[in-house]
Order: structure tokens, then C-alpha cells, then sequence
């Protein structure tokens, strides 16, 4: 059986991906700042996907060590990992001219950080397997740059780049790496919005996307998928 290994798990996208990837039948290694947030997901797949084996750590995915630690609790208690979603991320509502002071190093450390240490960690294991999948979660942004959200989308082009050199790193050695890029998307982000939910993508999208991807033949690979609201962005 296959393990997944999934950041940010417990709410908007990352657990409708937690969700999709049990209903596949996988082990899932989730982690998310709230370990009640967790136990209240790991009790609603185990509900719905009993067979699985369901690992939660609550991590501060800001803080390297926290990452590294997450990473080794996964691999020990399930063994190798195949899959890896790279879902945290953090948005900053600011021009880079009226940032705070430490908003650079906080969305660096969110959004780009967990990704590259995850692929340092699993990335020669994977590639001496010679089998894997790493889904990063990264953001329209990082094509159509946002200028109230300056720093942010900084990170994303960030993250944008450095999907592209795992693929190429990896593409020898049969690993896979999808990257994904939504839009205006219906997370809590946008709670007590009155704009109707078909002005949004949906969490569900996204993951029925990554499934299908995950689904393909070993000899496919979907380099990047972009997903924007029908009527554009909000």
C-alpha cells in the first residue's frame, strides 16, 4: 500500500486532498498546527476509509525542525513515502512597500521552505525507488502577479521555480512532480463572503484534479495544472 505524506492537511484544499487520497485506499501522514483539527480528520477518514492507516502530527511548518521531524515520524511509522503534497501556504494581504517587517521571512519559511526540505528529505529515496509523486500546491500568482499581494506572490514564483527543477532532477529516475496552480478558491480564506460558490474554485476541484494526475499511466506526466474561476478571478 502506498503512504502520503500531506502538509497543511486539515482544512480548504489540503483536506479535500486528505480526503481524495483515503477514498483511493493510501496511509496518509497528515500534520497541521492544531492537533484537535487533526484528530477531528483523522476520525472522519478513519470512518470513512477504516483499512487505512491514518498518522497525524501537529507541526509548526514555519520552523525547519518541525518539518524534518514531521518527516521522519512519517517515514518510521509508515516506511517509505511515495507521494507528497505540499499544501501549506500562507497569504499576506500587503504591498511589499507596507509590509511588516518580518513578512518576507515568515511567507519564505511557509511557503517555499517546507517544499524544499520535504524534497531533500524523500527526494534520494525516491529516486532510488525509482517510483513517486510530489504535488506542489503553489498559486496562480506565481504566473499572473499580484500586487496587493507582493511578497506573496514572490513566494510563489519561488515555489513555481523550484517545482520546475525537481521535475527536472527527478524525471530520470521515474519520479513524477505535478505542480498546481489555483485561483480565487473557496477556503477559509474567503469565510463570510456573499459572492456566490460558483465564483470560486472548489477545494474538490483541486483534489479531483490531483487524483486524476496521480491516476495516469507511468509514462505520463502532468507538468502543471491550472485552475481559475469560470468568470475569472475574485
Amino acid at each position: 500500500m502506498k503512504n502520503v505524506i500531506i502538509t497543511g492537511a486539515t482544512k480548504g484544499i489540503g483536506r479535500a486532498i486528505s480526503l481524495a487520497f483515503a477514498a483511493e485506499g493510501l496511509n496518509l501522514a497528515l500534520c497541521a498546527r492544531s492537533h484537535n483539527d487533526l484528530l477531528a480528520l483523522r476520525d472522519e477518514i478513519k470512518t470513512l476509509s477504516p483499512a487505512i492507516t491514518v498518522l497525524i502530527r501537529a507541526t509548526d511548518c514555519s520552523v525547519k525542525d518541525d518539518v524534518r521531524a514531521f518527516a521522519g515520524f512519517a517515514e518510521q511509522e509508515l516506511g517509505p513515502i511515495s507521494i507528497i503534497v505540499n499544501n501549506v501556504g500562507l497569504y499576506e494581504y500587503s504591498s511589499i512597500l507596507d509590509d511588516d517587517d518580518d513578512v518576507f521571512e515568515k511567507l519564505i519559511n511557509t511557503n517555499v521552505m517546507p517544499s524544499y526540505e520535504l524534497y531533500r528529505y524523500f527526494g534520494k529515496t525516491m529516486m532510488a525507488a525509482g517510483y513517486g509523486h510530489i504535488f506542489n500546491i503553489c498559486s496562480v500568482a506565481a504566473i499572473a502577479p499580484v500586487t496587493e499581494a507582493g511578497t506573496y506572490t514572490v513566494t510563489k514564483y519561488a515555489q513555481l521555480g523550484l517545482s520546475n527543477i525537481m521535475r527536472l532532477e527527478m524525471q530520470a529516475y521515474g519520479v513524477k512532480v505535478t505542480t498546481i496552480l489555483p485561483g480565487s478558491t473557496l477556503t477559509d480564506s474567503w469565510k463570510g463572503t456573499i459572492l456566490p460558490t460558483d465564483s470560486f474554485v472548489l477545494p474538490n476541484d483541486i483534489s479531483a484534479a490531483i487524483i486524476c494526475a496521480y491516476k495516469m499511466s507511468a509514462g505520463a506526466n502532468v507538468d502543471e495544472i491550472i485552475i481559475k474561476p469560470f468568470s475569472g478571478q475574485v
